[in-house]
């Protein structure tokens, strides 16, 4: 064969190889899902999204965003809700990424216990902008996910608890001011004593008060410790304002009163019902009977409500007959909640509609970080301190 024509075969079997190649080889592999390696949601999604529903475990709790971009929580009264822990979780779904597909087989996502647990954020049109579905923890580790009701299960390593008591989602905040920003403090005690005034005139000076008893000065830690109590403070319950409680507690307050620089201010009532101590219904009788006939006679009853009798009383009435005691059973029934009442002088202030709605329950040791009385609030002036005796010039030697 010539070597011209073997060129020419040589390079025809080239070409049917190379055409055998790219005809025969395999498809393509699809294309990786997108969202691997992704957040679970947009850095963004709070400031597109209106709403926010958690369900979980047949609970559900509504977050909703009003005009003014504040949140709030749909069931529970429509009071303003945590952002801070809005943010948490907002927080958490970024921070979460999608680490691999698991599995497009719908039977196998039917066994991922799908369903139970949800986020789902819309828009002001009530549109979902992304519905997350939390399934089972993963046998290694991270949680199963899928968006909607996609065919389609993600693993992640999401952390985040999905709370769906609606009081814990509401700000519990009733008060938000530093002390720095109070120029005047009032407190009343409710025995009739005149209420104690302290006032500065700027927020470098120390409070003072006009009407301190002859002799003595204001307790400044006192007035310190105070407003550290009062200016951030925050509610642990809440209950009907027609709720016996509350009630009696609003008419047993004491009262402070806090001005800031700015002419702003905050009155704050806070008070609980009192302990109190009853005298017990007689004890059923020992035959078991139930019902009036229970507690014994009329003359019984007038018996056990009665002074108790002393021996002294007793050998009076009849000196020669026995003494006869009889003690009454009390009772004490525990005081009640503290409660804080609280207005704004700002009328269009959140704290007052609130306080329309529900009376505010706080801890207990606001109540007993009260002043009692107004003695508490001041002490002694110092004695001045006496001036170094003169030291005696020693006379020239020599003379």
């Amino acid at each position: 064969m010539k070597l011209k024509t073997l060129l020419v075969v040589v390079a025809l079997l080239a070409l049917a190889s190379s055409i055998a190649y790219y005809t025969g080889r395999p498809a393509k592999p699809a294309s990786v899902d997108a969202r691997l390696n992704q957040p679970l949601v947009a850095g963004n999604l709070l400031e597109q999204a209106s709403s926010l529903k958690i369900t979980e475990n047949g609970k559900t709790v509504s977050l909703a965003k009003g005009t003014g971009g504040t949140w709030s929580v749909s069931e529970y009264y429509g009071f303003p809700a945590d952002f801070e822990k809005l943010a948490r979780l907002a927080g958490d779904l970024t921070a979460a990424k999608l680490e691999r597909l698991v599995t497009q087989n719908p039977e196998r996502i039917k066994s991922f216990n799908f369903g139970g647990a949800k986020l789902v954020f819309s828009d002001a049109a009530g549109k979902e902008l992304t519905s997350i579905d939390l399934g089972k923890n993963a046998e290694g580790g991270g949680r199963l996910i899928r968006y909607g009701t996609e065919e389609k299960a993600y693993l992640s390593r999401l952390n985040a608890f999905l709370d769906t008591e609606p009081k814990n989602w509401a700000d519990s905040t009733l008060v938000s001011l530093k002390s720095e920003e109070i120029a005047r403090v009032e407190v009343s005690f409710g025995d009739g004593s005149a209420p104690v005034v302290a006032s500065r005139a700027k927020k470098e000076d120390p409070f003072a008060a006009a009407d301190a008893p002859a002799g003595e000065r204001l307790r400044t830690a006192r007035i310190d410790s105070l407003l550290t109590t009062v200016t951030a403070l925050r509610f642990s319950d809440t209950s009907d304002p027609t709720d016996a409680n509350a009630v009696a507690a609003k008419a047993q307050a004491r009262t402070v009163s806090l001005t800031t620089f700015d002419g702003k201010t905050v009155t704050l009532q806070i008070g609980r019902k009192p302990e109190q101590k009853i005298i017990k219904a007689p004890e059923a009788k020992k035959d078991g009977s139930t019902g009036p006939s229970a507690l014994g006679s009329v003359a019984d009853l007038a018996k056990a409500a009665a002074p108790a009798v002393t021996d002294k009383d007793a050998k009076a009435a009849d000196p020669t007959g026995p003494a006869q005691v009889i003690e009454p059973v009390t009772e004490t029934i525990p005081a009640g909640p503290v409660y804080a009442f609280i207005r704004h002088s700002d009328a269009s202030a959140v704290i007052n509609g609130l306080m329309e709605k529900r009376a505010f329950q706080v801890y207990e040791s606001v109540f007993t970080g009260l002043p009692q009385n107004r003695a508490e609030l001041f002490e002694p002036v110092p004695a001045p301190t006496p001036a170094p005796a003169a030291t005696p010039t020693p006379a020239p030697a020599g003379k």
